[in-house]
């Protein structure tokens, strides 16, 4: 079974892509799920017809939904919802005011993964494919199994056994409403269900994410963000899906313009995402909406050929690993990036004034997105762990060179590491 998300920035197309990529699994026999988890839900437009919140037949072997986040949030946080409504309301707080407060951040986002996670455990579907909303939520969702422990951690501080003891002298002291044992059922359900998510989603062999943009500058800057941060999660990234990509055989002189601007733009996505795969959509002559158009874009993207398991085939795994890495070791955060081997005289690390990471080797550059937490930090060092370069960073500003003898196994012959900050 495969999950596949589709995430970027607004209007970038995510909905097309993801919807021809379902086509695509479709008719190569999977038995294939489409979902939108986008709050201004769009995936029936693309398939130019009505998607409610029940799944619906599209065609054979494809199934949709839209889903209705009210609905699946009463299904999965209604009986502790119930509760904390309950217990604000007895501090003096408005009902209507209780109701809405007891809606902790990000349920939304949470019903969302609960009903993904609920499909895949139930052995109806072969891919489960994710029209996700615009970047920042969808980091919100996907962040969200961690925050909302931490969130039930907060609230629910105390064990079952605690109140089972404590609630006969408690209801003699005080009328304040105690959670009752369909509370704590909830909750283990709840937090049950969150580490199951987490595992489905966090396994590369499972779950795919894959990034989608337009080779604009500050799409492919705002996708470049969403990558580190899904490498920061932990999630698997396996593409990236550059749409809206001019024909070369556009020959209008009015676009000329554009056309190099999109020339120089491909070289940043090729420059910020390698070494993952990315596969190109052209700028259709016509809207992309219903199945013939979806074809039509999952042609362009994957190939036109559909063999079950080939290159043409969404479901593949284009691309295994973790092209960058962030984690912490002792007091230092590392940033690990897979490198190319190939012989360069040196490499130089600086940051842009856009706090983005910019790695030369000789001829060849990349930029990486720092996350808040490292763009706050000095870079302390770094240094070569197998195939890997490892960033350091902390607050002290430290030039570090990478020794001969640490590069002799990599076949490199003289590499120096210079460090500073514009």
């Amino acid at each position: 079974m495969r999950i596949l998300l589709y995430t970027g920035k607004g209007g970038v197309g995510k909905t097309s892509i993801s919807a021809a990529s379902a086509v695509r699994c479709a008719e190569l026999g999977y038995r294939t799920a489409v979902l939108s988890t986008d709050p201004a839900h769009s995936l029936g437009d693309s398939f130019d017809r009505r998607i409610g919140s029940h799944m619906v037949e599209l065609a054979p072997n494809l199934w949709g939904q839209e889903i209705d986040l009210l609905s699946q949030m009463d299904q999965y946080w209604g009986t502790v919802q119930g509760y904390l409504n309950a217990l604000f309301m007895w501090q003096g707080m408005d009902s209507l005011v209780a109701e809405e407060t007891a809606v902790l951040p990000g349920m939304e986002e949470l019903s969302s993964l609960m009903q993904i996670t609920s499909l895949a455990e139930s052995g109806r579907f072969d891919v489960i494919i994710i029209d996700a909303a615009p970047t920042g939520s969808t980091l919100q969702l996907l962040s969200f199994p961690d925050i909302a422990r931490w969130y039930i951690e907060k609230i629910f501080p105390f064990q079952r056994k605690t109140i089972q003891l404590a609630r006969p002298m408690m209801k003699r002291m005080t009328d304040m409403p105690l959670p009752g044992d369909d509370i704590f059922d909830s909750i283990e359900e709840l937090v049950s269900f969150l580490e199951r998510m987490s595992r489905l989603l966090s396994d590369g062999e499972q779950s795919s994410m894959r990034v989608v943009l337009n080779p604009e500058k500050m799409v492919v800057k705002e996708a470049q963000r969403a990558y580190t941060y899904l490498n920061l999660y932990g999630y698997s990234v396996d593409a990236v899906i550059c749409n809206r990509v001019f024909p070369r055989t556009l020959s209008d002189n009015y676009f000329d313009i554009w056309k190099n601007a999109q020339a120089q733009n491909l070289e940043l996505v090729h420059e910020c995402f390698q070494p993952l795969p990315i596969f190109e959509a052209p700028l259709f002559e016509q809207e992309v909406m219903g199945i013939p158009m979806l074809t039509q874009m999952a042609n362009a993207v994957f190939g036109p050929e559909k063999v079950r398991g080939g290159s043409g085939d969404p479901t593949q795994r284009f691309y295994a690993g973790k092209p960058q890495e962030i984690f912490k070791n002792g007091s230092q955060y590392v940033l690990s990036l897979s490198l190319p081997l190939i012989e360069r005289d040196e490499v130089q690390l600086h940051r842009s004034v856009f706090d983005e990471l910019v790695i030369r080797i000789g001829n060849w550059k990349r930029n990486i997105a720092l996350p808040t937490g490292l763009a706050k930090l000095e870079i302390a060092g770094a240094k070569y762990v197998g195939d890997r370069l490892n960033i350091f960073f902390d607050a002290d500003d430290v030039v570090v060179e990478i020794t001969e003898e640490e590069l002799k196994p990599r076949g490199w012959d003289s590499l120096k590491a210079r460090f500073r900050r514009n």
